[in-house]
């Protein structure tokens, strides 16, 4: 690997990260902060290609806003929404069941299903249109869609509620390949008065870290990642990766880290605050890709990079995420997936193999510890013998 100029401590930390075995907080934040972005993404890819090899994967899926409602007002968020006259707080079961079965007919094999935090702990509307379909809360009439999706489509669901209790965690697991939350953030600094997760309660760290270690408790192949670019510090930007790598040391669950960028959207607190550029981006994801070894994967979605996203490979990631050809990004809805076709073509002139897999990673779906017996029977339809998805099961 050839070498700019660089500091002897950085040196060694670059040395440390080639490994592929991790690396100490101290070497983190210096190759964050001192090591040249060239340097660091020969190393990160380094590690990639010889842990992952020339695969690049990535996820056909369906997405199911269950609801928009959310008692979080984080500063960047588009998706949340409070009850307004006339708009059902929620997708009815028939709703739910038509987008999924959908996305079945066009090959999809995961059915994400993303929606606020909580929300009939605000808003009683939440609470009454709750009770008129015959639960008390989001996250029981979230498990009861995810069961009958399940059944009636055989999708692989995977959910991304928010915080979860163990109980509600419990259950998600008879039928959830994997379940998601974002970190996003080490620090409570950003829920002071003005921050990105001012009146954003399910947004502290420490409370979110508790939904990860109890997935892990439990067995659950989970989704994790941070949000880089809402006012932290490369500091605490690693703090939270390393955060991740401590719950992930203790029940070797987490099966893919994001990295995500803030992008700014109208009529959000943070509108006019500054994006984090795509050397930002690669330089966070090479280091998390050092933090982590090579086992981990490394995902940055492309729809957030526009046209350059083939460019993020050379900083040491090794999945895209979820793709649908069918449902947009709810969550940046402003921001469409390359078509799967281009997809390929774009990692392939990287010299990469696009691969589709499943909801559950191939290192996960093959350890029986990670699903249940009901959902057993489901991913083994749908996995091929090396554990990434079938080619074709319609």
């Amino acid at each position: 690997m050839q070498k700019q100029a660089i500091s002897g401590r950085a040196d060694a930390a670059v040395e440390a990260g080639l490994a592929g075995h991790g690396i100490s907080a101290e070497d983190a934040v210096l190759l964050m902060t001192e090591a040249p972005l060239e340097v660091l993404c020969e190393a990160a890819s380094a590690v990639r290609n010889r842990f992952k090899g020339r695969s690049v994967s990535y996820s056909k899926k369906v997405f199911l806003p269950l609801t928009h409602l959310c008692r979080d007002y984080c500063g960047y968020c588009t998706f949340r929404a409070d009850p307004r006259p006339g708009v059902r707080p929620y997708l009815l079961p028939d709703e739910v069941l038509a987008v999924a079965e959908a996305g079945r007919r066009l090959g999809c094999k995961e059915a994400l299903f993303s929606l606020g935090d909580q929300p009939e702990r605000l808003f009683p509307e939440a609470k009454a249109f709750l009770k008129s379909l015959g639960f008390s809360r989001t996250l029981e009439y979230l498990a009861a869609m995810c069961e009958t999706v399940l059944r009636e489509t055989g999708l692989l669901p995977h959910c991304n509620p928010g915080l979860m209790p163990r109980e509600d965690l419990q259950r998600l697991r008879e039928t959830n390949a994997s379940v998601g939350l974002m970190l996003e953030v080490a620090t409570a600094r950003l829920n002071r008065p003005g921050g990105a997760h001012w009146k954003a309660p399910d947004k502290l760290p420490l409370l979110r870290l508790r939904t990860i270690e109890n997935a892990g408790q439990l067995s659950m192949a989970f989704t994790t990642g941070i949000l880089i670019g809402i006012g932290e510090t490369l500091k605490e930007r690693v703090d939270a990766l390393l955060m991740i790598r401590s719950a992930h040391e203790k029940y070797h669950h987490v099966q893919e880290v994001i990295i995500q960028p803030f992008r700014a959207k109208l009529d959000t607190r943070m509108a006019s605050s500054p994006e984090p550029s795509s050397e930002d981006l690669q330089r966070t994801i090479a280091v998390a890709r050092l933090i982590f070894g090579g086992g981990m994967n490394i995902q940055s979605p492309p729809n957030l990079l526009a046209e350059d996203y083939p460019e993020l490979l050379k900083a040491g990631m090794n999945d895209w995420g979820g793709i649908s050809p069918l449902t947009k990004d709810f969550i940046n809805p402003e921001a469409a997936w390359p078509q799967i076709s281009s997809l390929a073509a774009r990692t392939a002139s990287m010299g990469f193999v696009l691969r589709e897999r499943l909801a559950i990673y191939p290192e996960f779906c093959s350890r029986p510890e990670f699903s249940s017996d009901r959902l057993r029977p489901h991913i083994q339809k749908l996995r091929s013998e090396d554990g990434y998805a079938r080619e074709s099961t319609c």
